[in-house]
């Protein structure tokens, strides 16, 4: 009988322990592949005749809308 409890006794901490590094190992891997896939999306006006990115001519425009109106048109 006491062979039985060590037995199961080892192999509970065992499972226990083989499912927390498997865990830990398979979150790490996930992780490591989100970071090694991702790709910054880009447009294609962005790049050259080659494929390569322009890094230059690249103009970023803002559009504010003014709801001020202070001024008053008159025609």
């Amino acid at each position: 009988m006491e062979t039985l409890a060590v037995t199961l006794t080892l192999t509970t901490v065992m499972t226990f322990l083989a499912l927390l590094i498997g865990g830990m190992v398979g979150w790490l891997a996930r992780q490591h592949h989100l970071e090694q896939q991702y790709v910054a999306y880009t447009h294609p006006e962005m790049f050259d005749e080659n494929g390569n990115v322009i890094p230059d001519e690249i103009l970023a425009v803002r559009f504010e809308n003014d709801y001020d109106s202070s001024e008053d048109d008159e025609d």
